[in-house]
């Protein structure tokens, strides 16, 4: 089935379409538009099945147009409008077309979400629903997009400009474009605007977007397979920072933290509150101390709850609980080590941590410090033994003739 918001025959099935022999109108993806369709940032209206108290509709219409844009557009003609419906609004010195994607109850929650009010002057008027000349204008001006971006890029490369042009906007009467461009500073433009005013015969309008807008209107795929968030639902680019992925234990990798806007990706915010609240329980240790030496820190499960140390003369790492490792640490705070990590070597059942800190297996500071000194004593003795033994074994050279 083909889309119900620009298809001429939404209505059909595709088992009427294949008996008619014709293909879906509108936007021709039979039903999956994404995020170069018309379906890009949509808005649901829940609000649209229920029965709503007798009162007056709400005047004001959200009207979507190109590359997911939104404006808002007082409907003064009262006239009935439903969502995917195409209206001719009234702008500066010309006309646009624009397709309706929300309206009632929620286009006032969306002006105070987004904090416009009601007599903002910024709001334009809708004159009429767009008729098939309107259509065809508009479709027009669609043609003419892709030519104008390319001419402007090499307008662009012959005077070396800093700019990276993404995206060209037609007005559906020809008579003005948007240029959207992404620049890391700041670039002056007269002499271009000058030159393409003058090759075009448009009105012309320069709007610089950032990197994440620039992903949002082109579109694309992303490292999950699925399409990029800030093309078909995320409307607001909260900033990321390298915090968040510390907190999930992943890789300080840029290349496979970045989306395809170059930036941190946006999804490394969605599990953060998650994890926040799964580290309250678990305790901020680097090594433990016991009979056989500091055990450190090497990687910690957030959500089963497990951590793992590992001595540094081994390379075998122990798995504890939390509660094993907090037992740990009471013994430590006391100056008082354990014979290994594993609590269920040394700790009775039915035992607890209060009992254990009289325990015969447990050590203080002065006994682990010298446990310690010994250790290293028997290193130093057996390496200068292991020294002696080659020194006694080696041949002596020959002295040349």
């Amino acid at each position: 089935m083909s889309c119900n918001s620009c298809a001429t025959n939404a209505q059909q099935t595709d088992t009427e379409l294949d008996e008619q022999n014709e293909e879906p109108k509108g936007c021709k993806s039979n039903g999956n538009c994404g995020t170069s369709g018309c379906n890009r940032l949509n808005s649901f209206d829940w609000l649209s099945q229920m029965e709503l108290p007798d009162t007056k509709p709400f005047e004001i219409i959200e009207v979507k147009f190109k590359g997911g844009r939104k404006a808002f557009c007082r409907n003064i003609n009262n006239l009935h409008l439903i969502t995917g419906d195409a209206v001719t609004l009234e702008v500066e010195r010309g006309f646009h077309v624009g397709h309706v994607s929300l309206q009632g109850e929620l286009v006032r929650l969306q002006m105070r979400k987004k904090r416009i009010k009601m007599d903002d002057e910024s709001i334009c008027k809708i004159e009429r629903k767009a008729t098939q000349a309107d259509l065809d204008k508009l479709i027009e001006a669609r043609n003419r997009e892709l030519p104008t971006m390319y001419r402007t890029r090499e307008i662009i490369n012959q005077q070396s400009l800093g700019m990276k042009l993404s995206d060209v906007e037609y007005q559906a009467d020809c008579t003005k474009a948007t240029f959207y461009y992404s620049a890391d500073s700041r670039v002056d433009f007269r002499e271009l605007i000058r030159m393409l005013a003058a090759e075009f015969r448009i009105r012309i309008e320069m709007r610089q977007i950032s990197l994440r807008q620039e992903a949002s209107r082109v579109g694309g795929i992303g490292v999950c397979g699925r399409e990029l968030c800030c093309s078909t639902w995320l409307t607001d680019f909260k900033p990321v920072s390298t915090t968040a992925a510390r907190y999930q234990n992943l890789s300080l990798n840029t290349s496979k933290l970045s989306g395809q806007c170059g930036k941190l990706k946006c999804c490394l915010n969605y599990e953060l509150d998650t994890y926040l609240d799964a580290l309250k329980d678990i305790p901020e240790v680097k090594y433990l101390r016991t009979q056989e030496g500091e055990a450190q820190l090497q990687k910690t499960d957030i959500f089963k709850k497990l951590m793992w140390f590992s001595y540094s003369s081994e390379n075998v790492w122990h798995a504890l609980s939390i509660e094993e490792v907090n037992l740990i640490l009471k013994l430590n705070a006391k100056k008082e080590f354990p014979p290994s990590l594993k609590p269920s070597e040394w700790l009775s059942e039915g035992e607890t941590s209060d009992t254990t800190l009289q325990d015969n297996h447990i050590i203080d500071a002065e006994e682990f410090e010298r446990n310690v000194r010994l250790k290293e004593n028997k290193k130093d003795v057996g390496t200068e033994k292991i020294r002696k033994r080659r020194n006694r074994t080696r041949r002596p050279r020959k002295k040349a003739k």
